[in-house]
């Protein structure tokens, strides 16, 4: 979990000028799934290069985007069937999400 934890942490590094280091809240969800966000509630600017997304989440939904980032980069690199389903598990999670419509937004 540590390299895939700091992996999450240079995502939202990268995504967020707003990101400048602090403490995470792990969570684990019922579908087997997990993520990390930055605790507190500070909000973030998001910007994805490449996909022109830019808007502002809330901690929790700018750690799963980070999260998501994170574990599609490690389902790509290495294929496995655990990081693949990690990864769609935090998805479906993620479609429940208050803030769903901008998450989907910034991982299109």
């Amino acid at each position: 979990m540590l390299k895939g934890e700091a992996l999450v942490y240079g995502w939202l590094e990268q995504l967020s000028e707003d990101y400048t280091g602090g403490f995470w809240d792990f969570y684990t969800l019922s579908n087997g799934g997990f993520y990390i966000a930055p605790s507190g509630d500070k909000r973030y600017n998001i910007d994805v290069s490449g996909s022109g997304f830019t808007g502002e989440l809330s901690a929790d939904a700018a750690g799963i985007v980070a999260s998501l980032f994170a574990l599609c980069y490690l389902a790509n690199r290495f294929g496995d069937d655990k990081s693949i389903n990690q990864y769609h598990w935090l998805r479906e999670f993620a479609i429940e999400h208050a803030e769903a419509g901008l998450i989907m937004r910034a991982i299109d």
